[in-house]
């Protein structure tokens, strides 16, 4: 046998095959919760693709093995306790961003249409301004805005939770010193 195919030999032995599920894909459990996928310490089954790009080495999931299985089970309870108090900030950061609004001063003509429009970046940087952090995904918007006028805006800040945000847009104010 030659050094090259003993090489490869030892190159695919040090490589771990995920282990398939009963669908053909990986089966995971989540060490933290995934939005599309499942919450912390659900068994999911995924591509391998996802598994192996993103899960894994984001650590967001680990092999489902019984013994991760069994320690999941053990610190359940308290991983009831520290969802329940992130639902519980969120909820009351959701109650805060409800009673906000926000003006956004834009550039108009005389029919109230913008040169342009508003969109998630301008109304995150405006919350930014206010003390708020938010992610562009995180504002839910039907289309850019494009008229001045007042609109309510989706924050989706949890799976089950969403907040309502009034936003003024209004015109640039123009300077006449002049």
């Amino acid at each position: 046998m030659s050094k090259t195919q003993q090489k490869k030999r030892t190159r695919r032995a040090s490589y771990k095959r995920l282990p398939k599920g009963p669908n053909g894909g990986v089966q995971l459990l989540l060490i933290q919760s995934v939005d599309p996928l499942g919450k912390q310490g659900d068994v999911v089954e995924v591509k391998p693709g996802y598994a192996n790009n993103y899960l894994l080495p984001q650590g967001l999931a680990t092999l489902a093995s019984d013994h991760h299985k069994r320690m999941v089970d053990k610190h359940r309870a308290k991983l009831v306790q520290i969802e329940k108090a992130r639902l519980a900030d969120l909820q009351s950061l959701a109650d805060t961003i409800t009673k906000q609004s926000v003006t956004i001063e834009a550039k108009a003509n005389d029919e109230g249409h913008l040169y342009g429009s508003v969109g998630a970046p301008e109304i995150t940087s405006t919350l930014k301004q206010q003390g708020f952090t938010l992610t562009n995904d995180q504002i839910r918007l039907e289309g850019p805005l494009r008229e001045l006028g007042l609109y309510t805006v989706k924050v989706h800040l949890h799976r089950d939770i969403e907040a309502d945000l009034k936003v003024w847009v209004v015109p640039e104010a123009e300077d006449n010193a002049g």
